[in-house]
C-alpha cells in the first residue's frame, strides 16, 4: 500500500488525521543543549525540535485513538507546568502539557541532560481504553545532509531470519519495531528515535521518505501489530488505566553527532527503566557447545556423551575465563527419554554426572510458550487442563508460527506446566537452560485467562516474570528466538538472528544482525551469534564464523564433535586461540565502522578497550578487499608508532604511512592497533 504522506499512514492504524491551520500565538521553549531546543507552539498543539540551529522535525504533533480519536492539534489551547522530578535515569526537568478542548490528554517531556535527546509521553484520564498512542507524527523530518544517508529498519524478533535494513534515506518507506534511526554515513551524524519500555505496548516507527532524500514522515506509533513484523493477524490489544491513567510507552528522541552512541544511550536508558526480573550473570562470558549446530533432530545418548569427551580432554584450551564450558543439549533431547521429562531420565542423569564429573556445565532446552503437540491432550503437571485450554486465538483460531502452537502465558495449565517441567530439570542438575520461541508468548489474543491482561507484551511479561520466579536464578538462562528488547530483563544471554550454521552465507546473516544490533549487548548481559559451525568448510570461511562469535560478545560452537573430520582440527586449531579468547571473553560486541551495507551483513566493524583498537573485516565476496583506517579513531597525536597484529595469524608488524588493512576472499580477519613501547 503507498501513502502520499505519514499522517495518511497514521490514518491506517485508526488514528486521527488533518487539522486545519491556525496562526501561531504563543510558544514554550523547551532547551534541550548547545543551539538545541523544543519549541511547542501552545495555539496549534505542534512543535518543532531544533538541533545545532537546524529545524529538523517540524510541526510534530501528539495523536490517540480510544473511544473516539484525539489529536493535540485539535485539542484546543494548550497550557503547561514545569516541575523537577526524579526518575529511574536520574533528576529530570518535566514538562506536561495539557488542552483545554481535551481534558483527557496530556503529553510529558523529560529533560534529563545536555546531550541533545528528551523523553516524551501521553497520558489519557478518564478514558476507559486506548488501542494506540502516537506522542510524535510528523510529515516533515528534515534531513538534508550532503552524501549517504541512511534510515535505520529494526525488526521486532530475530524469528523467521529476520534482517535489519539501513536503506537509503531518498525513499525509504517502512514499519520498524520499536527502534529506528536515520543517519548519515560518513559523518555518523544522525536520529535516534524508540520506545523505551514494553511492559503493555508494542511499538512502531513509521516512517515515509520521499524521492528527494531531504524529508520523510515519522511517527513512533504505540499500538502497533503486523502479520510480518511482530505476526499478529489482528489489532493491539487495547490498553486499560491503572491508577486512573493510560500511558504510553516513554520515547526517547535525540539527535547525536554518533548516531551509534545514539542506539547505545538508548540501549542503555531502556535497561535502566526496567528492574531487573533476574539476576545479574556473575560468572565470566559463556562458552560453550549446542547440539541443533549438526546433531539436531538425530541427537543420541552415546553422541553427546562423546562430545563431553571431545571438549574435556582434546579441547582443553576452549575455557571460559571460570575454567568451565556450558555442554547444552537443545531440542529432541528426549530421544534419550522414553516418556520424556516424566519417564526414565537415567540417561540425562549420566550426561549431567559426566559433564560435572569432567568439569563442564550441563545444559538444556524448553519452549515454554510453544505446544509442538497441537493435540487436545493433557497437560503435564497441570490436573485437569488439556493444552486446547491454553491455546492463544486471533480471530477465533488457534496460532501457530514456526510449527509451534502458541500458549497463553497467563494460564494457569501454562505456569504449572512450567513449574513442573523446570523443577524437574533443576532437580536433574542442569545449570544452563536455552529458552526458545519466546515470541509465541507476546502474541495478541481474543482474551488472556487473566482479565487484567489486554494485550501481548502484557502477557509476555507475566509469563516471562513467572518463568524467572520458578528458575529462581539457579541456572544460566539463554533466549534464542524472542523479542529483540522486550527480553532483556528476563535473561542473561540472548541470540542476536536466527539460526546458522556453517556456511559463508550464513556469516552474513548474522553479521547483519550484529552489525545493526551491536547495541543489544547494553540491553543483555551478553548476546550471541548462535552456534558457529565449522563441518568441511574452508580455512577462510571458519575464520569468518569465529569471527562473528568473537565480535558478537560470545563463542557458542556447535559440530559434531563426537566423531572425528576436519571440524575438530579446525576446533583445535581456532578455539584454543589465546588472542581470541581474550579478546571474546570481554563479552561485547562491535560497532559497525562502515553502516552501509542495507539489508546485508556489515563489512566493518571496531571496538576501543583498554588503550587498544580492534577492527574486524569481513569479506563476503571472492575478491580481495581493503580499507583505509579512519584517522579518528587513531587520534591526532604526532609520532607516535602503530602496532597491529592479526589475531588469528599472529602476524605482527608496524602500521603503514598509508594505514590499509586488507581481507581475503571469503574470509575474515580481526587486527589489534596498539601503540608501541
Amino acid at each position: 500500500m503507498c501513502y502520499r504522506n505519514l499522517t495518511a499512514m497514521i490514518f491506517s492504524f485508526c488514528l486521527l488525521c488533518a487539522a486545519p491551520a491556525i496562526a501561531q500565538q504563543a510558544e514554550l521553549v523547551i532547551p534541550l543543549g548547545n543551539k538545541s531546543r523544543i519549541v511547542y507552539d501552545l495555539d496549534r498543539g505542534q512543535y518543532n525540535i531544533t538541533w545545532n540551529g537546524k529545524i529538523m522535525i517540524k510541526e510534530a504533533y501528539a495523536a490517540y485513538q480510544a473511544a473516539r480519536p484525539g489529536d493535540s492539534r485539535k485539542a484546543g489551547k494548550a497550557a503547561y507546568k514545569v516541575s523537577d522530578v526524579h526518575t529511574s535515569l536520574g533528576k529530570a526537568r518535566l514538562y506536561t502539557i495539557s488542552f483545554e478542548g481535551d481534558t483527557s490528554l496530556q503529553q510529558l517531556f523529560y529533560i534529563l541532560r545536555g546531550n541533545n535527546s528528551f523523553i516524551t509521553q501521553l497520558r489519557l484520564q478518564h478514558t476507559a481504553a486506548a488501542a494506540s498512542m502516537t506522542p510524535l507524527a510528523t510529515d516533515s523530518l528534515l534531513w538534508n545532509r550532503p552524501g549517504d544517508n541512511r534510515a535505520l529498519y529494526v525488526p521486532f524478533d530475530n524469528d523467521m531470519w529476520a534482517r535489519y535494513n539501513a536503506m537509503p534515506f531518498a525513499g525509504a518507506t517502512f514499519k520498524g519495531s520499536e527502534v529506528g534511526a536515520v543517519y548519515n554515513v560518513k559523518d555518523n551524524a544522525g536520529l535516534v528515535m524508540g520506545s523505551l519500555e514494553q511492559d503493555s505496548w508494542k511499538t512502531g516507527f513509521l516512517l515515509k521518505g520521499n524521492e528527494t532524500g531531504r524529508t520523510a514522515g515519522v511517527a513512533l506509533l504505540a499500538g502497533f501489530t503486523d502479520s510480518t513484523i511482530t505476526h499478529d493477524v489482528v489489532a493491539h490489544g487495547k490498553v486499560l488505566p491503572v491508577d486512573g491513567w493510560i500511558s504510553s510507552p516513554k520515547m526517547m528522541i535525540g539527535f547525536f553527532a554518533d548516531w551509534r552512541e545514539g542506539m547505545e544511550i538508548f540501549a542503555k536508558e531502556n535497561r535502566q527503566l526496567h528492574p531487573r526480573s533476574i539476576a545479574d550473570w556473575k560468572g565470566s562470558t559463556p562458552m560453550g557447545w549446542n547440539s541443533w549446530g549438526v546433531l539436531r533432530e538425530k541427537i543420541r545418548f552415546d553422541q553427546a556423551m562423546k562430545v563431553v569427551d571431545f571438549f574435556a580432554d582434546s579441547l582443553k584450551g576452549f575455557r571460559t575465563a571460570d575454567h568451565t564450558l556450558f555442554i547444552d543439549l537443545d531440542a529432541f533431547w528426549d530421544n534419550m527419554t522414553p516418556g520424556g521429562i516424566d519417564g526414565d531420565v537415567s540417561k540425562l542423569s549420566e550426561f549431567v554426572a559426566h559433564c560435572k564429573q569432567k568439569g563442564l556445565k550441563p545444559g538444556i532446552y524448553w519452549t515454554p510458550f510453544a505446544d509442538w503437540g497441537k493435540s487436545d491432550r493433557k497437560v503435564e503437571g497441570a490436573a485437569g487442563y488439556s493444552y486446547k485450554e491454553t491455546w492463544t486465538t486471533q480471530n477465533g483460531r488457534m496460532l501457530d508460527i514456526d510449527g509451534g502452537r502458541a500458549m497463553d502465558p497467563t494460564h494457569p495449565a501454562t505456569q504449572q506446566r512450567i513449574v513442573h517441567t523446570i523443577n524437574r530439570m533443576r532437580s536433574l542438575g542442569f545449570e544452563m537452560i536455552k529458552i526458545d520461541f519466546l515470541g509465541h508468548g507476546a502474541q495478541e489474543s481474543d482474551r488472556f485467562s487473566d482479565p487484567a491482561v489486554t494485550t501481548g507484551m502484557q502477557a509476555f511479561k507475566k509469563g516471562m516474570h513467572f518463568l524467572d520466579s520458578v528458575l529462581g536464578n539457579k541456572m544460566l538462562v539463554y533466549a534464542a528466538i524472542s523479542p529483540n528488547l522486550a527480553t532483556a530483563r528476563y535473561v542473561h544471554v540472548r541470540r542476536i538472528a536466527c539460526d546458522a550454521f556453517s556456511s559463508l552465507d550464513n556469516t552474513e546473516y548474522t553479521m547483519n544482525s550484529t552489525g545493526y544490533g551491536w547495541w543489544q549487548s547494553y540491553l543483555y548481559d551478553y548476546v550471541d551469534a548462535d552456534h558457529i559451525v565449522f563441518a568441511s568448510e574452508s580455512d577462510g570461511v571458519n575464520r569468518a564464523r569465529l569471527a562473528a562469535a568473537v565480535v558478537t560478545g560470545s563463542i557458542i560452537t556447535g559440530d559434531d564433535f563426537s566423531t572425528p573430520g576436519k571440524w575438530t582440527w579446525t576446533a583445535r586449531k581456532l578455539l584454543q586461540n589465546r588472542d581470541l579468547l581474550a579478546l571474546a571473553a570481554k563479552g561485547k560486541s562491535f560497532r559497525p565502522l562502515l553502516a552501509n551495507t542495507g539489508n546485508r551483513g556489515v563489512e566493518q566493524l571496531y571496538r576501543q578497550d583498554g588503550g587498544r583498537l580492534y577492527i574486524a573485516l569481513f569479506n563476503y565476496s571472492t575478491t580481495e578487499q581493503s580499507m583505509t583506517i579512519p584517522a579518528k579513531l587513531l587520534g591526532n597525536g604526532k609520532n607516535i608508532r602503530w602496532k597491529i597484529k592479526e589475531l588469528f595469524s599472529g602476524d605482527t608488524r608496524l602500521l603503514n604511512g598509508q594505514k590499509q588493512l586488507s581481507v581475503p576472499p571469503a574470509d575474515a580477519c580481526i587486527f589489534e592497533i596498539s601503540r608501541e613501547k
